[in-house]
């Protein structure tokens, strides 16, 4: 969420000590002793006063921070704070979007599709937009394809090879992955898996996946990015 680099910059401002605290630990991605705490802050120009108790600083942060078996960690609650107090450009209501997404990794089992989606609301975080929009709509893909490899195959490569005599009757999920993704949503909707608007909305995301995954002037915003995944999480992640 915040570079190294620009930690010196906030940890030299008048901030409270926890807010002091939260800037330092948002530069990891991993729980962390108080004593990395107080090296990276170190090397930011900052030495953190022998007097303040971190871990009681801390503990007292509503939740903004939590101690986690390896250390002191950032909650999302956390990095919405900061990002109020204008530590990144990303609107609260666009991390609000992340933390959604992030409460749903959950409940996903698959290990593949987990990975999709974590990697989405990484590149979500770090204003890494085209990343996410590409990241997240890979995971929503991997998630149709095993809905319907196990719920609907038989009727699935009915209805694909009715459309394509060409078509070879898939039995694997990467089988399923060999058709064009436009179509794939054609037919998903003809059997009625998904209903017409969401096939709508769908393939404006797969569009927009498409501009963002090839080499191309295309400019993406945190908004554009917020509103992709938004999209797939209330219709696919939170229904299939």
């Amino acid at each position: 969420m915040l570079k190294s680099d620009e930690l010196k910059t906030w940890l030299h401002k008048d901030l409270p000590r926890l807010e002091k605290l939260l800037l330092v630990l948002a530069t990891f991605e991993e729980a962390q002793t108080l004593a990395n705490l107080r090296v990276r802050a170190n090397e930011a120009g900052f030495r953190i006063p022998s007097k303040w108790n971190e871990s009681q600083i801390l503990g007292a942060s509503k939740g903004l921070a939590i101690r986690a078996t390896s250390g002191w960690e950032i909650t999302d609650s956390g990095k919405m704070h900061l990002r109020n107090l204008g530590v990144s450009k990303i609107s609260p209501a666009a991390m609000q979007v992340a933390a959604d997404l992030r409460l749903h990794l959950a409940t996903i089992s698959d290990a593949q599709t987990r990975d999709f989606v974590e990697e989405a609301i990484k590149c979500h975080e770090a204003e890494l937009y085209r990343s996410a929009i590409v990241m997240s709509w890979l995971g929503a893909m991997d998630v149709l394809h095993k809905h319907v490899h196990a719920n609907h195959l038989a009727a699935f490569n009915v209805e694909a090879s009715r459309v394509s005599k060409k078509w070879k009757a898939a039995v694997t999920t990467d089988d399923l992955g060999a058709m064009n993704e436009s179509s794939f949503l054609d037919r998903i909707n003809t059997l009625s898996i998904i209903g017409k608007n969401v096939k709508t909305d769908l393939k404006a995301c797969l569009d927009r996946r498409n501009g963002c995954g090839h080499p191309n002037s295309l400019k993406v915003s945190v908004n554009q990015s917020a509103a992709h995944i938004e999209t797939l999480l209330l219709n696919v992640f939170e229904i299939f």
